[in-house]
Parts: C-alpha cells; sequence; structure tokens
C-alpha cells in the first residue's frame, strides 16, 4: 500500500475519489468519534487504491464490491457506497446505471438531457422517483454490513438549482418545491439517500474501530 500523506494513521478509508463524499461522511462521524481525527478518514485516492469493476446487479451488491476491495488492498476497514435513481415508469431504471445513464460514466447534463427525454410525454401524476443509496461497511477479518436509504419524489420537466450534483436538479422530494439541487447543502443531508444510509452504518463504524 502507497503511504498516505498525512502525519494520522488512516484508521478508516472510503471508496471514493470525491472529496465531497469523503467531508460528509467526516462530518457524519465527527459528533458521535469525538476523538477521531479528520484526517484518519482518508479516501481511495490518498492510499492509491485501483477502482475494482461494479459488475453487481443492485446497489448493495455493488457498494459490497467496492468496500471489499479497499478492505483488500489496505489492511483497513473500508466504507463503499453505490446510489442511483429509480423512476417508476421506467420500472426501476436507471438504477444502478444512473452514472452512466447517457453512455459515458458521469456525464451528468448528458444522463439528464436523456432522462427527460425518455420522459417528456409523462403527466406530472405518473413522474415519481426515488434516490437510493446502499453504504457497505467491510472490515478487514471479513465481517460486512450493509444499510440503505431512500429519498421519494417525483421529477421535475427541467432541471431547476445550481447545488448538489448528478439528478439533484430534476428530483422535488415529497414534501417540497424545491428541487434537491434547489435546497442547501443542510437541508439536503438532512433527508437524503446518501445521508439516511450512513446515519444508520454509523453505530456499525463506530463498533468497527473499537470505540
Amino acid at each position: 500500500m502507497s503511504a498516505v500523506p498525512s502525519a494520522v494513521p488512516p484508521r478508516l478509508v472510503l471508496a471514493t475519489h470525491n472529496a465531497h463524499k469523503i467531508g460528509e461522511l467526516r462530518s457524519i462521524l465527527a459528533p458521535v468519534l469525538p476523538g477521531l481525527d479528520p484526517a484518519a478518514v482518508v479516501g481511495a485516492r490518498d492510499v492509491e487504491a485501483p477502482e475494482p469493476v461494479e459488475d453487481g446487479v443492485t446497489f448493495a451488491e455493488n457498494a459490497l464490491l467496492k468496500a471489499r476491495a479497499l478492505a483488500a488492498f489496505t489492511g483497513l476497514p473500508a466504507v463503499a457506497d453505490d446510489s442511483g435513481l429509480s423512476v417508476d415508469v421506467l420500472g426501476g431504471a436507471p438504477g444502478i446505471f444512473s452514472a452512466r445513464w447517457a453512455g459515458r460514466h458521469g456525464d451528468d447534463r448528458a444522463n439528464l438531457d436523456l432522462l427527460l427525454a425518455q420522459l417528456s410525454d409523462i403527466a406530472p401524476e405518473h413522474r415519481g422517483a426515488r434516490f437510493t443509496c446502499a453504504a457497505a461497511l467491510v472490515t478487514p477479518d471479513g465481517f460486512e454490513h450493509v444499510e440503505m436509504g431512500h429519498l421519494v419524489g417525483s421529477l421535475a420537466t427541467a432541471p431547476r438549482g445550481d447545488g448538489g450534483f448528478g439528478y439533484d436538479p430534476v428530483l422535488v422530494p415529497e414534501g417540497e418545491t424545491r428541487s434537491c439541487a434547489e435546497l442547501s447543502p443542510q437541508e439536503k443531508n438532512a433527508i437524503s439517500h446518501r445521508g439516511q444510509a450512513f446515519r444508520a452504518l454509523v453505530p456499525v463504524i463506530v463498533r468497527a474501530l473499537g470505540q
């Protein structure tokens, strides 16, 4: 394993190259692990871990694949998540293919444009959808645990808001008139699928770290 550029030894590694996700997990852990130095929670890029092939057929399977690979590579407890958007009238699609729905991984604008085109003639009452997140913890000794989170809502007919990422500009949560991209980060994290899944996973992480 490559050396982590930090004076604090890593204790938990998150299977992402996204600095936002690492910061989010650190903020969730901070209140329950006040003695855990934030620098002890690192991402896959920090340890130069290779990215595994995500060939699972569910969010949970893909989250576990990533966490297992990272735990094996680093010898540390590893957390991974897999998430996406499921649309009712599309039979749950794009689902696990959300990030590459338009053919190229991570092209948010193309994914949004394709999805909205596919739903262009769908009436508002039939535009139900949900975000789903599976958050997995895997430890080097083989312990595995998965928690799920969901954010139910409906799809707008055009992107709205400048915040968030992915499909946030088109999902309007139940009980809201604003899209996820129009919510503040605090408002979004309080109800988001990822926030739910990670908060549910925290007690398991605490036990895994021996706190």
